[in-house]
């Protein structure tokens, strides 16, 4: 009877050790993606970790004022100046809106913008719009003075949105000018910015 309560006991007590390390693991592999960061993990320098924290709060301080409802709707998160960001909209145009104000973050390198519209599909206006965007991403590919690969293209009822990182300031004018050269589009809206502008450089 002594040998069969202590066996349970131990028992007990393996169980309590497994469950007291997972939990362990599973704060310590929240990552930086987690909802509770953990400092000693994050590769980001304090310095990196403060300035993505600013750009985070100034963007989503931007996005409520825009709009009340992108509080809840949309979440935003910063890691070394690469702005992440997903939730729900309404149409297109908002979703773009979105990524111009994310692209006008000072110290923004990139956006990455996962947001789901809940707007119905229009094929007709689809269709011309990837025509519109296809064009222009053929037009800087061939133009041998512009860096195509920094420039992320879409269009929304033939409005262009055009963000990325120009090399020169010549360059961005060339890109704006090979959208300008575009048939049907009705407003180029551009948010591109400048090497020299990026808070991290390459050496």
């Amino acid at each position: 009877m002594f040998k069969h309560k202590k066996m349970k006991l131990k028992i007990i007590n393996i169980f309590l050790i497994l469950f007291f390390l997972n939990s362990c693991v599973g704060t310590a592999s929240t990552g930086i993606f987690g909802t509770g960061v953990s400092i000693a993990l994050d590769p980001r320098s304090l310095g990196t970790q403060i300035d993505d924290s600013i750009m985070q709060k100034n963007l989503s301080a931007r996005l409520a004022l825009n709009e009340k409802s992108y509080l809840i709707s949309i979440n935003v998160k910063v890691i070394d100046g690469r702005i992440f960001i997903t939730g729900k909209v309404d149409d297109p145009e908002e979703k773009l809106k979105i990524t111009k104000f994310a692209w006008e973050t000072k110290g923004v390198r990139s956006v990455k913008n996962d947001i789901r519209i809940k707007e119905d599909f229009n094929f007709k206006q689809s269709a011309k719009d990837l025509l519109i965007t296809s064009q222009l991403r053929t037009a800087i590919i061939f133009n041998k003075e512009i860096k195509a690969s920094n420039y992320q293209i879409d269009t929304y009822k033939k409005k262009i949105y055009i963000y990325g990182i120009a090399i020169t300031s010549d360059e961005r004018k060339k890109v704006i000018n090979e959208a300008k050269e575009i048939l049907d589009v009705e407003d180029i809206i551009a948010s591109i910015l400048l090497v020299e502008d990026l808070r991290i450089q390459k050496n």
